[in-house]
């Protein structure tokens, strides 16, 4: 065997040139301190040496929005490099501010070229041998996705399926507003509202905060079916990306580091203020939920402000110093801690939230699958349900027997649509009043 391409850091998905000469591949280098987000860049490798293409530019190489409706994970890559003929551009996918398009990177300068443009995802493709022409799956937030060809030379997009125009007909599916904010300490922050469809100008709405996980992926211009679902249901669906978030630089995701959670909660905050100023939500029946990420910061949020009259965490973490020793993937360390929790325990405790479960007044729920290994419920759900049982306040747990962490994307169909009835019901019961049976015995 023969070395062909030796950095350091991680070699993702290389393509030799047409040539052979040079590989393309996703990645970046190590830098002398650990950070807790690597932005992925496009890089080539050729004489025994690496040169990022990327590395200058607030760009995630890749398709890195964050939707329910994507395919299973592990399925391979849905953002492979394709060479130009002439050995002279690399194509890929690029993600900015929530949007997901193709571009073309001059291979010597790093030069960017957008091939398709629009508040979208560009969520897989595939290329010709000769990269003229391309099969793209684009998807939108009204659109789960679609088969589209692109002429490489003219950019033209034609497209080629239409799976759910049949069904879309017979739905009113709205656009989501997007919105920007300046945070406390000037940070930009992009977030949108999804608003019912059948919004009226003057009413006052209930509103749910929903709250990405990760916690360095972003939301963006994607079909999100739970949004959309809860907004059916007359609820102001609100979604943003806080600092640690994707696809505004690495700076930007990495600030969290050490800090998590932390400024973050703040940013969301001032979003919830933001959307409030537009005079359209009661402030007196808002909601917050979230998955994974999303679901730890749902758990701290509560124990920062009651502003919520209710809560739905979703595998989450609630003691890090549980996660550090049960988790399938605590080699996260020393990004995210200092330390291990055995050698300064104070800094997980200072940022689990079941530590401060007694100030906590919201009504809760705990959504968490049994089979989960990446936020498993022993240190999550489960450690702040009983948190909260000992001071005998409101909380429910809801347990998926053989679900893992990947369950509101593609856990069993029954298990989705049980979620999702779950969720709503919790928010029905303490924002709109409505009587459920179910939760009789909380």
């Amino acid at each position: 065997m023969t070395t062909v391409v030796d950095i350091d850091g991680p070699v993702i998905a290389p393509v030799a040139s047409p040539d052979g000469a040079r590989f393309a591949f996703l990645g970046w280098f190590n830098p002398p301190r650990a950070r807790s987000n690597y932005q992925t860049e496009l890089l080539v490798y050729a004489n025994g040496k690496a040169t990022s293409l990327t590395a200058k530019a607030d760009l995630e190489a890749g398709t890195d929005v964050s939707g329910d409706q994507h395919a299973p994970r592990g399925g391979g890559s849905s953002s492979p490099l394709v060479w130009t003929a002439d050995g002279r551009g690399v194509i890929v996918a690029a993600t900015v501010e929530g949007r997901s398009n193709l571009v073309r990177v001059d291979s010597a300068s790093g030069q960017i070229e957008p091939l398709t443009t629009g508040n979208h995802e560009v969520i897989a493709y595939t290329a010709t041998p000769d990269a003229a022409n391309f099969a793209v799956t684009i998807g939108d937030a009204k659109h789960i996705g679609d088969i589209y060809l692109l002429e490489a030379a003219t950019k033209r997009l034609t497209q080629l399926t239409r799976v759910n125009d049949a069904l879309f007909e017979t739905l009113e599916i709205t656009a989501p507003e997007e919105f920007n904010f300046t945070s406390f300490d000037g940070k930009k922050i992009q977030g949108w509202i999804q608003k019912p469809p059948d919004f009226a100008p003057g009413k006052k709405y209930p509103l749910i905060l929903e709250i990405h996980g990760g916690p360095h992926t972003a939301y963006g211009h994607t079909f999100m079916h739970e949004f959309h679902w809860l907004a059916a249901q007359g609820y102001v669906v609100v979604y943003m990306n806080p600092r640690g978030s994707t696809s505004y630089g690495q700076d930007f995701a990495n600030i969290i580091q050490y800090h998590y959670p932390g400024d973050d909660y703040k940013d969301l905050m001032i979003g919830v203020d933001e959307v409030l100023k537009r005079g359209y939500v009661d402030e007196t029946r808002m909601g917050v939920t979230g998955g994974s990420g999303g679901g730890l910061l749902t758990n701290w949020t509560v124990t920062q402000t009651s502003r919520f009259k209710a809560a739905v965490s979703q595998r989450s973490v609630a003691d890090w110093a549980g996660f550090w020793y049960t988790a399938d993937f605590s080699l996260f360390q020393p990004s995210w801690f200092r330390k291990n929790p055995y050698e300064d325990p104070e800094e997980f405790l200072a940022r689990s939230p079941v530590r401060y479960a007694s100030k906590i007044a919201t009504p809760m729920m705990f959504v968490e699958g049994d089979d989960d290994l990446r936020a498993p419920p022993s240190q999550g759900g489960e450690a702040m349900f009983r948190a909260l049982k000992a001071q005998k306040k409101i909380a429910v747990m809801v347990r998926f027997p053989g679900e893992t962490h990947e369950l509101s994307r593609s856990g069993k169909p029954e298990h989705r649509i049980e979620r999702l009835d779950h969720i709503a019901a919790w928010f029905d019961k303490y924002l709109l009043g409505k009587h459920v049976k179910a939760y009789d015995l909380q």
